[in-house]
């Protein structure tokens, strides 16, 4: 199996496994885990923020943000085509009692500085008001796009001068950086909080960082403990995430393996496919006369793991685990699967 599912399914490296068996450990709720606490440190270093958390997943540091930044019953304005929106389980109302107010923002993949102030709500004695905007980069349902830092400084900057906060979803934030030739701080600055995940292309078995002022990571700290991500003993899976925060160079290679897959599945009669901005590639199936669904199950019964992303579109999700021979071998089985 070529699995081309996510860049979630990657398996950890030997480095990785070795620094987990030897990983200094404490009891990271009293706050005594060195390790955690050096990840937390590098973390806050590498996007330039006073803090960050160490979270179990990308899910769980998106809904710690929204709930620490907001009042219950406030909204939050979101892409329509939004993670937290699509793949949370409705955790903003169930988490956070938060009301979703979404935008169509299209291939711009956040709002335009219009959206958000048509767009949010003032506080008065029969409207909780709006509590958050929460933006995504890269973004997913959107094909992977790297949104480029002028689209989120202005996003953000119609935000704030309202006195909202911003959060980002950037699970692939470091993909973006790299797509963009831009310092990740930079993507970051705009914005008051950010999630982003060491267990996608950066490799780590498991985990995620939530990063923005000393003051909202210590409020998120207990809004941790609330959701029950107080860990223990957790340099044990934060030693892997050390080493996760070197491979960012790396996600070039998958963002090359990505644009090779478009190229090659381009070729082959029937499919349609955007040339993708990162590691994630759309193919529409509709030319071959098969919906997402049959076209993701005959590939996967071909040897390639994919996922149906829509009615006729399939998502294919390059990863350190596949090689540029992969690819190939990927593209010779999908245009077998077509014929």
């Amino acid at each position: 199996m070529i699995d081309l599912r996510s860049d979630t399914v990657t398996r950890p490296s030997d480095a990785m496994r070795d620094a987990a068996r030897d990983a200094d450990v404490g009891d990271d709720v009293y706050g005594d885990d060195p390790t955690v606490n050096e990840l937390e440190r590098r973390a806050a270093n590498l996007v330039d923020t006073e803090a960050a958390l160490y979270v179990p997943t990308g899910t769980m540091g998106n809904q710690i943000a929204a709930r620490t930044h907001t009042d219950r019953g406030q909204e939050i304005l979101v892409d329509d085509q939004a993670h937290v929106v699509k793949w949370e389980l409705g955790g903003l109302a169930q988490l956070s009692g938060l009301q979703v107010r979404t935008v169509d923002c299209g291939e711009r993949a956040v709002p335009t500085p219009e959206q958000v102030r048509t767009n949010l709500v003032d506080e008065d004695l029969h409207r909780p008001g709006t509590g958050l905007l929460s933006l995504e980069n890269t973004h997913n349902s959107r094909g992977g796009i790297a949104v480029p830092v002028e689209h989120v400084e202005a996003a953000a900057a119609a935000a704030h001068e309202h006195d909202v906060p911003v959060h980002l979803d950037g699970a692939r934030v470091f993909n973006a950086a790299i797509a963009l030739d831009v310092d990740p701080a930079d993507l970051v600055a705009p914005v008051d909080s950010v999630m982003f995940c060491l267990s996608k292309g950066l490799g780590a078995p498991v985990g995620s960082m939530l990063a923005g002022s000393e003051e909202f990571i210590a409020r998120a700290r207990r809004t941790r403990k609330l959701l029950g991500g107080g860990m223990r003993q957790a340099g044990m899976i934060a030693a892997p995430g050390l080493l996760a925060l070197d491979n960012v160079e790396r996600l070039a290679d998958d963002h090359a393996n990505a644009k090779a897959l478009a190229d090659g599945l381009n070729e082959v009669s029937g499919l349609s496919v955007p040339t993708p901005d990162t590691n994630i590639v759309v193919v529409d199936s509709e030319g071959a006369s098969m919906t997402g669904d049959e076209f993701a199950d005959r590939c996967t019964d071909a040897g390639v793991g994919c996922g149906a992303f829509g009615e006729y579109t399939t998502r294919f999700c390059t990863n350190w685990d596949v090689s540029d021979e992969d690819i190939d071998e990927a593209v010779d089985r999908i245009a077998t699967v077509v014929e």
